[in-house]
């Protein structure tokens, strides 16, 4: 019988051989992309920057805001430049650029990117106070900014969207599915959000690219705001494709929202499970028409629990 040693060895082989295929996973670019787990400790320092009472950095020993900001300021810098230095390199207008350019460019937006975290603890604090107000469930603000994976996958949204809008290739897309991994909630960097908005629960929710949301809107699990069709595949990039969803929407759970010229008016209240592919007008209700559950107690007795067309309400008869 062959030994484990000469059957590893056959098989490190056969795998070097395969390596040199040239499939687009054979590239071997360890110093010339991002680091996820970077990526993630920036978000974590990031997180104490915009809660500075809630996140204490128990690795650094200092005793005023002031020291305990500056530390964390430079040190996202620091690691945020490094980042940049190699994900510029994808973007087509930086691709013949030089090192000293490159360089240039880093420093140029991680600072416009730190110049944003006013702005986002601005819309941060409409949110807790969006959770707080919307959540009779929520005894404290202090739980919400501790528990609430909504908030969180908000709060990350948020940073990558300010990097987003700076034209920086993968880092967002990073912090966000790091955000969609923890909670179930998928929000593309790309999204544009309002302030006060409310997600509740959350799992499964999915927010594309392209989708844009006014002020003072709620959402439930398993709510989709997405594209109509990607059959069009390279040739939908950089087109609206996600719907627009305008102030003080309610949107309930399992709805599926679709199509980049889809508007949902001002005010309206989605009904759960609905599929909507056009225009919805400012303060309409929608929900599913004719909705009939039938419960079977024994072979002779059946009761009918239908949709009151009036109500919007399940009653039974």
């Amino acid at each position: 019988m062959e030994s484990t040693e000469n059957r590893i060895g056959q098989l490190v082989e056969a795998m070097l051989s395969d390596y040199e295929g040239g499939k687009d996973i054979d590239r071997v670019l360890s110093f010339d992309q991002p680091d996820k787990a970077v990526v993630v400790d920036m978000l974590d320092k990031l997180q104490h920057l915009v809660f500075p009472g809630y996140f204490r950095n128990r690795g650094m020993k200092v005793y005023t805001v002031r020291n305990d900001t500056t530390m964390l300021i430079e040190d996202v810098l620091y690691y945020l430049q490094k980042q940049l230095l190699i994900v510029l390199g994808y973007r087509n207008d930086m691709k013949e650029a030089s090192d000293e350019q490159l360089r240039s460019c880093a420093e140029e937006t991680a600072f416009a990117f730190m110049e944003k975290l006013p702005k986002i603890r601005e819309f941060i604090e409409t949110d807790v106070q969006a959770f707080f107000d919307g959540d009779p469930a929520a005894f404290y603000k202090d739980e919400i900014i501790f528990c609430y994976p909504g908030l969180y996958a908000i709060f990350v949204n948020r940073i990558a969207h300010e990097l987003y809008l700076l034209n920086v290739p993968m880092i967002p897309r990073i912090m966000t599915e790091h955000a969609h991994s923890l909670t179930g909630i998928d929000i593309n960097p790309g999204a544009t959000i309002g302030k006060y908005f409310f997600i509740d629960h959350g799992t499964g929710i999915v927010v594309g690219e392209t989708t844009v949301i006014g002020n003072n809107v709620k959402i439930y699990q398993g709510v989709t705001l997405g594209a109509a069709s990607t059959r069009g595949g390279r040739s939908l990039n950089n087109k609206k494709r996600h719907p627009t969803i305008e102030d003080d929407v309610t949107i309930y759970s399992g709805a599926s929202i679709l199509g980049g010229d889809t508007v949902i008016g001002k005010g309206c209240v989605i009904g759960g499970n609905c599929f909507i592919t056009k225009s919805i007008p400012a303060g309409a209700k929608v929900s599913i028409r004719s909705q009939e559950l039938l419960y079977k107690y024994n072979e002779k007795k059946e009761i009918c629990s239908q949709l009151d067309e009036e109500s919007s309400w399940f009653y039974v008869i």
